[in-house]
């Protein structure tokens, strides 16, 4: 750990802090968060999981190796000068290592997962994480997801929103810095859960239904990302040029040299 990796992370939570919402764009390779990292409203950059385990043709879910995942990790925080958090999905059966072995790369915040463990586990998966921080001396920024809607279609609304909120305090009373609970939901929860976890300590991911980030940011939201959606978005443009080479077309003039 580096006096830089410290400062990082204090600017990291500093971003989470602000009345301004944070907006992370997720990248999955070097090249990719070199072309964000350089433009001048990038204030932080995020990883994907999902998007760095298909890089390597493997399935979301823990399925890539951690070295493989922690290389990459490390590669694009290597290659950049914004403070960087990763995905590290449910922690690999390990939090607090996986959490220490990242810091140790330059990552100074994380996404850990719950997978809707028993709240137990799932605590003290997030005390681990917050401990590897404190122990490098980096005021780490854990992104505590809980996956209350993800993993709760089989209930109502209101008991996902109640679970979310109790998942999210056990968090916070850890040390986690935010909530992240993805969902495709409204308005109205939004409120609901930013009235049960606080302003600026729940983050979203951008999906259809929510309202836009400068609504979020009114309405108390602490961060907003994007998770494995901006890699579809480069790959259907890809398989669009790719379509339209093959009809005959040509290449666009207008490319630019970011490679």
């Amino acid at each position: 750990m580096t006096s830089n990796t410290a400062s990082k992370a204090a600017e990291l939570r500093r971003l989470h802090e602000a009345p301004e919402l944070l907006t992370v764009v997720n990248v999955w390779d070097v090249i990719g968060a070199r072309a964000v990292a350089a433009l001048p409203q990038t204030r932080a950059l995020a990883t994907a999981s999902h998007s760095i385990a298909a890089t390597f043709g493997y399935p979301d879910g823990e399925v890539i190796p951690r070295d493989l995942m922690l290389d990459m990790v490390g590669r694009i925080t290597a290659s950049v000068d914004v403070p960087v958090t990763a995905d590290l999905e449910a922690g690999y059966g390990d939090a607090g290592d996986t959490i220490s072995r990242a810091i140790d790369l330059g990552v100074v915040g994380a996404n850990l997962e719950d997978e809707l463990k028993p709240l137990t586990d799932a605590a003290a998966a997030v005390a681990a994480a917050v401990k590897a921080g404190d122990d490098a001396g980096v005021p780490f920024a854990l992104n505590a997801r809980t996956d209350a809607f993800l993993r709760g279609g089989h209930r109502s609304l209101d008991e996902n929103i109640a679970d979310a909120i109790e998942r999210g305090r056990a968090y916070l009373d850890e040390g986690a810095t935010c909530v992240f609970v993805p969902g495709d939901f409204g308005e109205d929860v939004v409120r609901q859960l930013v009235a049960g976890l606080g302003e600026r300590r729940l983050s979203v991911i951008g999906l259809g239904d929510l309202p836009g980030p400068a609504r979020l940011a009114e309405l108390g939201v602490a961060r907003i990302s994007y998770g494995p959606y901006p890699q579809r978005a480069v790959l259907g443009g890809l398989q669009d040029l790719a379509s339209a080479l093959y009809d005959g077309g040509v290449l666009p003039t207008d490319l630019r040299p970011l490679n």
